[in-house]
Parts: C-alpha cells; sequence; structure tokens
C-alpha cells in the first residue's frame, strides 16, 4: 500500500482566540484500496517542535476512545485529519503529522510561523 500525506495549516491570531489549525491530508496512490485499522479514536498525531524541543502535542492530556475502527480509501481516495493547537507562542515551528493506523505508516512535515 503506498500513501501519501500533506499537511497545512492555518494561523489564525486577532488577539483574542490565538490558534494553529492544522489539516493532515492522507491519499492512498497505491492501484488497490487501503485499510487503515485504527487502536482508538485518535487516527493522527500532531507534534510542534521548536528547533527539536516539543512544544505542543496534539495528544497529550487528551484521552481517546477505545474503539477500534477502520476506514476505507480506495485508489486515488483521501481522507483528512485535523487538530487545533489553541493559544499558540509565537515563534517559527516544525510540525510533524502521522497517521496512527496499525500496519501503515504515513507522515508529512511543513514549517509554520506564528505571528507575535
Amino acid at each position: 500500500m503506498a500513501l501519501e500525506g500533506t499537511l497545512d495549516a492555518t494561523v489564525s491570531t486577532d488577539g483574542i482566540d490565538d490558534s494553529v489549525t492544522f489539516e493532515f491530508t492522507v491519499t492512498n496512490t497505491d492501484s488497490s484500496a487501503a485499510e487503515l485499522q485504527f487502536p482508538d479514536a485518535a487516527k493522527a498525531e500532531f507534534v510542534v517542535e521548536d528547533e527539536g524541543r516539543e512544544v505542543w502535542r496534539f495528544s497529550d492530556g487528551r484521552m481517546f476512545a477505545q474503539v477500534v475502527s477502520s476506514e476505507r480509501l480506495a485508489p486515488d481516495e483521501s481522507a483528512t485529519y485535523e487538530a487545533e493547537w489553541s493559544d499558540p507562542q509565537p515563534g517559527e515551528f516544525t510540525v510533524a503529522a502521522e497517521l496512527r493506523a496499525r500496519e501503515m505508516t504515513c507522515e508529512a512535515r511543513m514549517s509554520v510561523t506564528v505571528p507575535e
């Protein structure tokens, strides 16, 4: 199976509800369907780093339903997973998103700048 990931970020800094919204899109680039098996309700992990030091992790302090689920991606079909980093600190960061499916790997990275 061949999965390809892309990551986008939208920075909102209005001084009241500052946030960064991440969208991780996973596309099945194979000619056959991909069956994604997830061990719990968290389907993707998002990590923000500042020069290799972890600043924020989507799953920290969260609990996810312990429900095994699956998702089928036909050839050329995509699924998008989202996360929001509330009250981000200003700076330049590296963001990594990783699919949390069993026996399937897909990740994407990008840089994001949060203005002061």
